[in-house]
């Protein structure tokens, strides 16, 4: 695949999940705003965000066949531990932008911020570790 076109594709599956993650996050938050509401947002917002990711990467940025849903279980078991870490990278910088400015669109741009940098470093974990 050439690089330029891996690289529009990576673009728009990464912004195709951010989307849905902060969406996910604003639904939540529409249908329960009490007490952690932000924290559960940011999980039902990652969960639906790597489900998406995973489906969109393995198919047309890495172009996996898992030989067997065992082989797919595990497959998604690892790319879900490469998220980890991204992960954190993401909800630090969502939290850090909901401390600073006390304010539901910055924390969501915190968001963006932090799926972007996490993205970028999950792309090279995964090729490197998941999807070799």
């Amino acid at each position: 695949m050439r690089l330029q076109r891996l690289v529009i594709l990576y673009m728009a599956f990464a912004a195709i999940s951010i989307a849905v993650n902060i969406g996910a996050q604003a639904a939540t938050i529409y249908i329960y705003d009490g007490r952690f509401s932000v924290s559960i947002s940011m999980i039902v917002g990652t969960a639906l965000g790597l489900i998406s990711k995973y489906i969109l990467d393995k198919n047309f940025i890495f172009l996996h066949a898992s030989k067997s849903v065992n082989h797919e279980a595990k497959t998604f078991l690892l790319y879900s531990a490469m998220g980890v870490v991204t992960t954190g990278v993401f909800w630090a910088t969502e939290y850090a932008f909901e401390y600073a400015f006390e304010s539901d669109s910055m924390r969501y741009v915190g968001g963006v911020i932090g799926l972007i940098a996490g993205y970028i470093i999950k792309y090279h974990l995964d090729k490197k570790l998941v999807f070799k």
